[in-house]
């Protein structure tokens, strides 16, 4: 059951963060459920080898090649979806930093302890 909430949870928070940004859309609630869960699995595998790939970068950089790659990972979820698309780089970066944002506010009202 924590599952399908945490999935209904990063679909409104893509659905959200598209509505939020100019540059950003996604055709419904479908879709932002789908995109949300193509950028989580995009990032836990492309995203977690890049991470490894580029440890040294992301040292020196104090954690901004990261950030960049997960820019990167919704880009890609951008080019294999046809209900979601981003207008370009900065968009999908503010995206990316707006669905952070939103996702910790809903962290902050799960506090559901196990």
């Amino acid at each position: 059951m924590k599952l399908i909430i945490e999935i209904l949870m990063m679909g409104l928070a893509v659905l959200l963060a598209a509505y939020l940004i100019p540059g950003v859309s996604v055709d419904g609630f479908g879709s932002a459920i789908i995109a949300g869960i193509l950028i989580a699995l995009a990032n836990a595998t492309i995203g977690f080898i890049l991470r490894l790939l580029t440890f040294p970068i992301n040292f020196l950089t104090l954690g901004l090649m990261s950030f960049i790659i997960t820019v990167l990972m919704v880009l890609l979820v951008d080019n294999v979806m046809d209900s979601f698309h981003t207008a370009g780089f900065f968009s999908a970066m503010i995206f990316a930093i707006v669905l952070a944002i939103i996702k910790m506010i809903f962290g902050a009202f799960n506090t559901e302890k196990n």
